[in-house]
């Protein structure tokens, strides 16, 4: 029988939980791709699962070539702005 065991984590006080919903897509992106992607699936039948992968490889690449196609399905009013990157080493 398994006995589930209890490990007291110890938080910093600086650091705050927060528990989101089981299901919230709204908080991942990367969920809103999906129509995008399976677009080229939808009521087809593929014989074998290299002809499966092909199709869906090409419409990947297609999406890869519009950038503005993928960010509007992505990027929300509330999503953090690009973080430019570090100029230099980070001090310690």
């Amino acid at each position: 029988m398994h006995k589930p065991t209890s490990v007291k984590l110890r938080v910093p006080e600086h650091l705050h939980f927060l528990f989101l919903p089981p299901y919230s897509p709204e908080l991942q992106p990367a969920e809103h791709l999906w129509p995008l992607t399976n677009s080229c699936l939808v009521n087809r039948h593929f014989a074998t699962i290299e002809e499966l992968e092909e199709v869906q490889f090409a419409r990947c690449a297609e999406l890869q070539r519009r950038p503005e196609l993928i960010r509007s399905t992505t990027r929300f009013h509330w999503w953090p702005q690009r973080i430019k990157k570090r100029q230099g080493p980070r001090l310690r």
